[in-house]
């Protein structure tokens, strides 16, 4: 079942409604879940509420997956280009439209770890430990994925970035990931389309040449050195959007929580 909830943004004051997946029988099964949270959280689970009209068809793939999660899904901003300055956790380069706003994504995080994981392992059956709690998000979501499993790593210790919106930001990012403890059993899912590439397009065959290809490789680079565990995969004729993103939902699910 899905529940939806108002939740107020503490940086802003403005409220950020909640989509929260629950196994059907959460309340009578006896049972406590892992639990993912998820930055878009409007665009995971029904056509209406997302904002081009597809979701990922999250709720279906988890309605018959054979792993029962619970899933916290966050609003972004939907006024002007706030969502930008919400979900970017760095200083971007001081060149280009992303320059102009400020970087609000540690907040986010801080709201997240400190605000709605509280509230969420207090109201639904969770195991609140490390271990069974992740993060993902796709775009400016990926970006605050791989921050969230970096920085935080001690909440998090799974994380699905997919099609992360890194380039801007590369310096910040890596440093940040040369500075943070991350522990071994940690797992960093970094996947990008071939469709999507910056400064080339490869529509039939796997990506090692783009920018966007370099950038996702420094990071995992950068993850193994520090014995994190990490899979990389280049969509093949993948777009930036959230058909495409559905369909790499039991290659990430799978490696994050089962494999």
């Amino acid at each position: 079942m899905i529940v939806k909830r108002d939740f107020i943004y503490s940086p802003l004051g403005k409220n950020r409604p909640l989509h929260i997946y629950l196994p059907d029988d959460y309340e009578t099964s006896g049972q406590r879940y892992g639990v993912m949270y998820f930055f878009d959280g409007h665009n995971l689970f029904f056509d209406e509420d997302a904002t081009y009209g597809k979701c990922w068809g999250l709720k279906e793939f988890l309605d018959n997956w054979d792993k029962k999660l619970i899933i916290v899904s966050m609003e972004c901003c939907h006024e002007g280009d706030g969502r930008l300055s919400e979900y970017l956790p760095y200083p971007p380069k001081k060149v280009g439209f992303i320059s102009q706003f400020a970087p609000m994504g540690m907040q986010t995080l801080d709201w997240v770890v400190n605000e709605i994981k509280p509230m969420i392992d207090r109201e639904y059956p969770t195991v609140p430990d490390r271990e069974h709690t992740a993060i993902g998000g796709s775009s400016m979501g990926g970006l605050m994925s791989i921050a969230g499993g970096v920085h935080y790593n001690r909440y998090f210790s799974k994380a699905a970035c997919v099609s992360s919106a890194i380039g801007f930001c590369m310096k910040p990012l890596m440093q940040d990931l040369a500075d943070s403890p991350i522990e071994k059993d940690s797992r960093f899912y970094l996947s990008w389309g071939t469709r999507e590439t910056f400064g080339l397009c490869l529509p039939n065959r796997e990506d090692r040449t783009s920018l966007t290809y370099f950038w996702n490789k420094k990071v995992w680079t950068a993850l193994t050195k520090k014995s994190a565990q990490v899979m990389h995969y280049c969509q093949v004729g993948g777009k930036h959007c959230e058909a495409d993103w559905e369909k790499q939902l039991p290659i990430f699910m799978n490696w994050l929580w089962k494999d």
